[in-house]
């Protein structure tokens, strides 16, 4: 292409605010100014416009110059009647369907391969997904054209749609106003056609080259008129023929009134009539361009239905959680009942006509009475345990000694870190029930009575003393203080040992703090430590000391990290110290603790 290479579209008319050219004169324009400047078509509905943006086309076709044609309404696929033309869009009658993923091979096909194409917009039910389209295209056209350089015009019909006057701008709009304002250095120009100028951005008319100014009647619309051409062609406007029109070109000092020639092609947007309609015989793309673009559609369907399997097996999983929740909150109910219905038997077991005490087994106090009661028993049945020892008998158990703890060896051997206490036929966390030396249950080890010389509640100690920190680590030393009141001073003895001695087994820690020896009640009182959260299990029947540990996991939001120590101190100094062992506990030797644990 030369610079002095032009299209012929219009010649000069007679009427009124011409330039005084003789009428008939041709008027042609430069191809490279059409095909890198910016441009403006308007005219109401009828007057022409249309016409004169494909006979644009059409000449720039006939050079062998490539176009992107935006088609708002469906009429510019009458092309295809001289020109393969690539019709893209959402329609059946285009080449192919299309959508923003092919936006950037449709730019490539029409900047690298001199490919025509038609983006008809006008059959998409989703706007959005148009325009989403339409401002993909044209990024790539922008974007390609900063390296090829290669003149090429785009046409946007209906362009007030994209750029209003009035209103916000979306993306799409400012896209096309940035190829208006910088796409003419790249080789990108752009004609906006519209039947409403008052409605277009002024910003984007006044930087246009050129300018078709075609029949307009509405008041708004003449004074766009009036304000940019002057009085005297507002006034003429009004009573211009269909195709007349007033040109307006950079590169010409005057105002031409002119008449634009015909379309050759068939005119697809030109107003039914009565007579039978004839869709010609179009010219088809090379099927090439069409395998291209439907590879892509390929991959999107593929993508489509992989993300359709992957929300139904999404939906499944959804459903069977919500099925296990549910489940899981059947299992709860269920184990509320269970326990409300163990609270009632024991509550019954209590009752003064079945020989209990009534006492509410509820409360913490009862609990321990209760089980101060039983450490009693269980006491005197030990010695006449020992003493039929002694004597060579076995109770109910027939398994020995050397079985139980060949048992014990065993399961420790497979779950080092399993709550597995020795001997295993005293535990009271692996068995329902134990029987006493005459014969009675001792009932689940919550529950077991433990040594009790009185029927008074367990021994209280003063929790405010030493007295308290302030402010948070007080309160939460409180809190632990309060539950270890809970508790009977033997427990708190234990608590004791574990915290000097770091690792113990229960009867050890039990016989260290005053108690007795008994396996049963020695878990029973180390069961209590453990649920809350003093000792934990350590592996092969040891527990730790756990009260660190205890704070930081369950206070953690409660206090900083710089005041976790203080706040075990704090808890410490009550039991450390109030709850030491007596002199005759303390003078035990190690020989008499090992024995009584053995």
């Amino acid at each position: 292409m030369t610079e002095r290479e032009t299209i012929t579209v219009a010649d000069v008319s007679a009427g009124p605010a011409g330039d005084g050219t003789d009428p008939g004169t041709t008027v042609s324009l430069p191809a490279v100014e059409i095909l890198t400047g910016r441009g403006f078509i308007t005219g109401k509905s009828g007057s022409g416009k249309s016409n004169t943006a494909s006979v644009v086309v059409e000449k720039l076709l006939s050079a062998n110059f490539p176009v992107l044609v935006v088609d708002t309404d469906g009429e510019y696929y009458g092309l295809k009647e001289q020109f393969e033309i690539l019709h893209v869009g959402a329609d059946e009658e285009c080449d192919i369907q299309v959508s923003p993923e092919h936006a950037e091979k449709i730019a490539s096909l029409a900047l690298e391969q001199n490919v025509p194409i038609i983006l008809d917009v006008s059959g998409y039910l989703d706007e959005s997904e148009a325009k989403s389209l339409l401002l993909q295209t044209t990024r790539h056209l922008f974007a390609k054209e900063k390296k090829l350089k290669k003149p090429f015009l785009m046409l946007v019909e209906e362009c007030h749609e994209y750029i209003p006057e009035g209103g916000g701008m979306d993306e799409t709009g400012k896209m096309l106003i940035k190829v208006g304002k910088r796409g003419r250095k790249h080789g990108l120009g752009i004609v906006g056609i519209s039947q409403r100028p008052a409605d277009v951005k002024k910003d984007f008319i006044t930087q246009c080259d050129w300018l078709v100014w075609h029949r307009l009647t509405w008041r708004n619309d003449t004074k766009v008129v009036k304000r940019i051409l002057g009085k005297e062609y507002s006034d003429a406007i009004e009573d211009m023929g269909d195709g007349e029109g007033f040109l307006v070109t950079d590169w010409s000092e005057s105002i031409r009134r002119v008449q634009f020639r015909r379309k050759t092609t068939f005119d697809a947007g030109a107003t039914p009539g009565l007579d039978d309609f004839e869709r010609p015989d179009l010219k088809s793309v090379s099927g090439d361009l069409v395998d291209e673009l439907r590879s892509i559609s390929d991959e999107k369907e593929r993508r489509e239905s992989e993300l359709a399997d992957l929300r139904q097996e999404l939906e499944k999983k959804e459903n069977r959680i919500t099925k296990l929740e549910r489940e899981l909150e059947e299992a709860r109910d269920l184990r509320r009942f269970a326990d409300q219905m163990a609270q009632a038997m024991f509550q019954k077991a209590e009752a003064p006509y079945r020989g209990g005490k009534g006492r509410n087994l509820d409360r913490p106090d009862e609990r321990q009475r209760a089980l101060g009661e039983y450490e009693a028993g269980e006491s005197d049945a030990g010695a006449e345990t020992a003493t039929d020892e002694q004597d060579g008998q076995r109770s109910e158990s027939t398994t020995t000694d050397a079985d139980a703890e060949a048992a014990v060896n065993a399961a420790a051997s497979a779950d080092p870190d399993a709550e597995v206490p020795f001997p295993l036929s005293t535990d009271p966390e692996m068995t329902d029930t134990a029987g006493s030396a005459n014969g009675t249950s001792a009932g689940p080890a919550e529950f077991a009575p433990v040594e009790s010389d009185t029927d008074s509640p367990p021994e209280r100690f003063d929790i405010t003393s030493p007295p308290l920190p302030e402010g948070d680590v007080g309160e939460v030393a409180g809190d632990l203080r309060a539950e270890l009141a809970e508790f009977d001073a033997v427990t708190r003895r234990m608590l004791a040992h574990y915290q000097s001695q770091g690792i113990a087994d229960p009867v050890t820690a039990q016989v260290a703090a005053g108690g007795p020896g008994d396996h049963k009640v020695a878990y029973a009182r180390n069961r209590t430590l453990r649920k809350a959260g003093f000792v934990r299990h350590a592996g092969r029947g040891k527990y730790a000391y756990a009260l660190p540990d205890h704070v930081r996991t369950e206070y953690a939001h409660r206090l900083h990290p710089d005041a976790f120590d203080e706040a075990v101190e704090a808890v410490e100094a009550v039991f450390v110290e109030a709850d030491a062992p007596s002199d005759a506990a303390d003078g035990e030797s190690t020989d008499d603790v090992e024995t009584a644990a053995d």
